[in-house]
């Protein structure tokens, strides 16, 4: 049976939350793991027996506080979408995204110099890191 299990943990750095994630998701039968480290709550949904989970936090060094276990919340209903109306042929505007630029015709880039070099054509070939 499907179950959710939240655990109220101190989630301290980035190592630690990376070790307990690494030792929950080793139990068979977890399906998925959120974390939640500003409130300091990992939620783990699956088969995964409650008291293996806390045992294995334990394992990982973190003192584990149990919230609640019970069923997970059902996914949310979405309501079929509403295509959008479609413009009218006279009233289209043109799209900014699909304009190309073109540096040839651009007056912005025209102002602009470019120097092409190739590696031969430099003046200081050699590494200096000073």
């Amino acid at each position: 049976m499907v179950k959710k299990t939240v655990l109220k943990v101190d989630i301290s750095s980035h190592k630690s939350k990376k070790k307990l994630l690494k030792a929950i998701s080793g139990l068979q039968g977890v399906d998925k793991i959120e974390v939640d480290s500003a409130k300091g709550t990992i939620s783990v949904t699956g088969d995964a027996d409650p008291y293996e989970i806390i045992v294995r936090t334990r394992k990982a060094g973190k003192f584990v506080e149990l919230v609640s276990v019970g069923p997970p919340p059902a996914p949310p209903k979405q309501e079929p979408q509403k295509k959008p109306d479609e413009p009218k042929k006279g009233n289209k505007k043109p799209d900014p995204k699909a304009e190309i630029h073109d540096p040839d015709t651009c007056p912005v880039c025209q102002q602009m110099s470019f120097v092409y070099m190739d590696r031969h054509a430099e003046l200081n070939t050699a590494c200096s890191i000073m």
